[in-house]
């Protein structure tokens, strides 16, 4: 779960933190075995991993298909991670300080690679994409099962909640709001191409205040502190049902 380095503003203090009366969560705490014989169901239907692809389709709905969309910023799409295209491109990210000081994959290219194998590699429950603008590759997105993820055991989750993880690679493209547009047109993405889908999740940083404020920008809401196994995180939260409020 490494947390999320968008851009621009300052955050909000802390908000409740979990358990304290928060109402956006189920009326009903799911155990930790419900949660697993969820996931095991789930996870028992995807097809074998020797039919490419069809795992990822099966989890996340095919994120390579999802296609282009205008934004205020330009023409955006997600694409996949190739390891042997775009290591060097998201390495280079990774050391960056500003970037570093977050995601903490500073170092030679095998400490990236690492990262990107495990999903690359996995059950489809997290695929690693290049967000690229107006044909350029200028960030990099994870977007993730949160009711699959290690995140679950930490709120209350619903099924096919979906999360995003998200770094600004170039310096100029930070603190001017593109961090922001981008959130807000990836949740909307995620929530057109993914109909079973009614909350998309973030869980950034609480030092990260540009982060919270970018997510906060992007129609997300602030639903509680949660204390993860690397950080104590802002839970973000942005709803399939309040989109024509936003």
């Amino acid at each position: 779960m490494p947390p999320t380095d968008a851009s621009t503003g300052a955050g909000p203090g802390p908000g409740p933190r979990l358990g304290d009366g928060a109402d956006d969560t189920l009326d009903l705490r799911l155990s930790g075995e419900l949660l697993t014989l969820f996931r095991e169901d789930e996870l028992a239907s995807v097809p074998s991993r020797t039919d490419p692809g069809t795992a990822s389709a099966d989890l996340l709905d095919s994120p390579a298909a999802w296609g282009p969309v205008t934004t205020p910023a330009g023409r955006f799409q997600l694409v996949p991670v190739r390891m042997e295209r775009d290591l060097p491109l998201i390495t280079r990210w990774m050391n960056d300080p500003a970037v570093a000081s977050f995601w903490e994959l500073a170092g030679p290219d095998f400490v990236t690679a690492a990262h990107l194998r495990g999903q690359l590699d996995g059950d489809g429950r997290s695929i690693p994409c290049l967000g690229v603008l107006d044909s350029i590759a200028m960030s990099y997105f994870e977007i993730y099962r949160a009711d699959l993820d290690p995140l679950a055991r930490h709120y209350p989750a619903r099924p096919h909640d979906t999360g995003i993880h998200l770094l600004i690679g170039g310096v100029a493209d930070r603190g001017r709001g593109i961090g922001s547009t981008l959130l807000n047109a990836v949740a909307d993405h995620i929530l057109d191409q993914r109909p079973r889908c009614t909350r998309v999740i973030a869980e950034p940083d609480l030092r990260n205040t540009p982060s919270v404020s970018a997510f906060l920008s992007a129609g997300f809401r602030y639903s509680a502190e949660v204390d993860l196994p690397d950080k104590r995180a802002a839970l973000m939260i942005r709803d399939r049902a309040l989109r024509h409020l936003l």
